[in-house]
């Protein structure tokens, strides 16, 4: 059997090196554009809760992270002159050219062919058996086979630049600048002794003030955009110590979040796709390299179980590979979601909250707690302090109305539409004005798509004289996400406090959404 890797990242290597292990008697080549000493970007983090599988398949990433790369246990999230650290986040991470390199070598012991400086398309690789496109998001063996796989791709708002720079942090950690133009954020984590990753984010609005929005992103792959490494390095200065940014490819984009139903074509002339060529998710909640690496794990295990039925293998490696993936794209939407707002958290929060919103976008306070008891007891403390209660515990009061908890009981009618909220007085809920105290029954929508209608709506509510205005927005309906951003709308923007109706409230889930600011009140059904 012959195959041809297009693609040498570490998704692609992994591959080769895995399935020339299982059968020396398969033919492995390995093409990439790029020369063997080229690479983009800088570093790959890894959670240390994610590994076990990859070490097991093969030790190469475990000796390139235990003899080449830097460990640490805390994140840290600097903002408003504070620093806050949250422990129990087992990470590694290792500079990108390092892993390449060690892997290159190791795919070379197993007995693949390497073959660098060579683009190929799929016309070129008909002689062989099988094609593994790794040739990363921007595959052209994708494009070329769209229309089979079902790809959807979702832009985000916000905007992110990848540079290093010679400050050398103590492990991950965001940084957060508020200048003339807007909040600036960045993600760094050290890659080696002497170079950390540094990426860094802002939302549109922010990038078009602050001019960095002039660079010809048509030039080749390898120029990098002078005018905002100077004009970041300038913004960060007191935080990195006056370091520099180093640039390698570093330019403006917007991260795409890719969704493929199908990962390949079958005979008589199959194609099967790995790592970012077929899916992506933001790299706040993981890494497109671990994902890639995993794929090329199920797949070497899935033609190894099924030899001589390459269609069987690949529909074995489809269902064995796609549920993790999913589950991490799932999870990384609200975190990408985080990034897009974080302009607006940061006015809103005080560091205190503001690190455990951000820690908690994905997760509750008790998994929080699990991992970082002393981070969540000091977010429970900071709370206490300010309101003289737990949370859920803590008495409401807005325009003449009172409720004695933050967990309301919430009345709904035979339909299911929420009607009334416990208090003093009792409060309705509709959707336009009554006499007395009054709830804005606002109903979420399904998609984000939706989102700018109920803005307009939240606008309309806030702007009403104050004898008309609601006490509050009850936010029902819609998925998770888009009740959140609801609420968030409502309470940070218009001014509106925000009652979220979960109708999988739990006791752990109100404490997360109180805490975090992300609604004032939560409630399911009485």
């Amino acid at each position: 059997m012959r195959i041809a890797v297009a693609g040498g990242g570490p998704g692609g290597l992994f591959f080769a090196t895995l399935i020339r292990r299982a059968d020396p008697s398969i033919d492995v080549t390995v093409f990439e554009r790029n020369r063997a000493e080229d690479t983009f970007g800088f570093g790959v983090v890894f959670s240390d809760r994610t590994l076990a599988a990859i070490h097991e398949a093969d030790p190469v990433l475990r000796d390139a992270l235990d003899e080449h790369g830097r460990h640490w246990d805390e994140i840290e999230v600097r903002l408003k002159d504070e620093r806050v650290r949250c422990g129990g986040n087992g990470m590694a991470a290792v500079a990108r050219r390092t892993l390449l390199t060690l892997m290159q070598a190791r795919a070379r012991e197993a007995g693949a062919e390497l073959r660098f400086a060579t683009e190929v398309s799929l016309d070129d690789l008909a002689g062989y058996d099988l094609v593994v496109a790794a040739d990363g998001t921007g595959s052209r063996i994708r494009e070329r086979l769209a229309a089979d796989l079902d790809v959807r791709v979702e832009t985000a708002t916000a905007k992110f630049i990848w540079f290093g720079t010679d400050y050398m942090f103590d492990g991950l950690t965001f940084l957060h600048e508020k200048g003339p133009d807007g909040v600036f954020a960045v993600h760094g984590y050290p890659i080696s002794d002497s170079v950390s990753t540094f990426i860094v984010e802002t939302d549109e609005e922010s990038w078009r003030r602050a001019g960095l929005d002039g660079f010809d992103a048509t030039q080749p792959p390898g120029v990098s955009d002078q005018v905002s490494k100077e004009y970041l390095e300038k913004l960060f200065a007191e935080q990195i110590d006056g370091r520099e940014l180093l640039t390698n490819n570093s330019r403006w984009g917007s991260f795409r979040t890719r969704r493929t139903s199908r990962w390949h074509t079958p005979a008589p002339r199959p194609v099967v796709f790995l790592g970012d060529a077929v899916h992506t998710a933001h790299f706040s909640v993981g890494s497109g390299t671990k994902m890639a690496m995993e794929d090329a794990i199920a797949l070497a295990r899935a033609l190894t179980a099924h030899p001589g039925d390459i269609d069987t293998a690949l529909a074995a490696y489809e269902e064995a590979a796609q549920p993790s993936v999913r589950r991490i794209q799932d999870a990384a939407r609200p975190s990408l979601a985080w990034w897009e707002h974080f302009g607006r958290y940061y006015d809103t929060f005080e560091p205190w909250q503001f690190a455990y919103h951000f820690l908690t976008r994905s997760i509750s306070d008790a998994r929080l707690c699990r991992r970082a008891p002393d981070f969540v007891a000091g977010s429970h403390r900071a709370w206490r302090d300010r309101y003289g209660a737990e949370p859920l515990d803590t008495p409401f009061t807005n325009a003449g109305w009172t409720t004695p908890a933050r967990l309301a009981r919430v009345a709904h009618d035979a339909s299911g539409t929420p009607t009334t909220v416990d208090g003093t007085p009792g409060l309705t809920l509709c959707a336009d004005p009554v006499p007395g105290p009054w709830g804005a029954l606002v109903t979420a929508p399904d998609t984000e798509a939706g989102l700018p209608a109920v803005r307009d709506r939240l606008a309309r509510l806030a702007a009403l004289p104050a004898p008309e205005r609601p006490v509050l927005a009850a936010v029902h309906g819609g998925v998770p996400l888009t009740r959140m951003l609801v609420c968030e709308q409502a309470r940070m923007h218009d001014g509106l406090p925000a009652l979220l109706i979960d109708p999988e409230a739990d006791r752990d889930r109100a404490v997360t959404t109180v805490l975090s600011g992300r609604a004032d009140l939560t409630g399911g059904a009485r």
